[in-house]
């Protein structure tokens, strides 16, 4: 009876054609390079399930939390170790994975859909390492300004 429903699901499910991007991938990005990533990532997997909504509202939602990390991390004493806030934002982005694309990304896989390498999630991190660096030194720059 396997075989049958194999046949069945080839013929009636249709083979994805874009690519993903893994939960791991997601998580493993997040952690090393920030939350930047997971934004960029999360959207464009939403974008790829023709959710466009949701997938501005990632956008938002990570410029946020991005904003509301620079600024915790401005005003917390220095003896708080630095490992807390890359947890905190693993922690939400595999909250956000799973309620919001964890059904998506298992239906795609199993449909012969694909995902990006780890060498694009790592590109990807390094420009969001960049970016982040570049806010940040912006506000520095700013504060000794003013």
């Amino acid at each position: 009876m396997l075989p049958e429903e194999t046949i069945d699901k080839s013929v009636f499910e249709e083979i994805p054609t874009e690519k993903i991007y893994s939960e791991n991938a997601i998580r493993v990005g997040t952690f090393l390079a920030g939350p930047l990533v997971a934004g960029y990532c999360i959207s464009e997997n939403f974008k790829v399930f023709n959710d466009l909504e949701k997938a501005k509202k990632t956008w938002l939602f990570t410029i946020l939390l991005s904003v509301l990390i620079i600024v915790l991390a401005c005003l917390l004493p220095e003896n708080i170790p630095s490992f807390i806030f890359p947890i905190i934002y693993v922690s939400i982005t595999s909250y956000f994975l799973k309620t919001y694309q964890e059904k998506e990304i298992q239906k795609h896989l199993s449909n012969g859909g694909e995902t990006h390498g780890g060498w694009r999630v790592f590109v990807i991190g390094l420009l969001s390492v960049l970016v982040l660096f570049s806010v940040v030194l912006s506000f520095v720059m700013l504060a000794d300004y003013v």
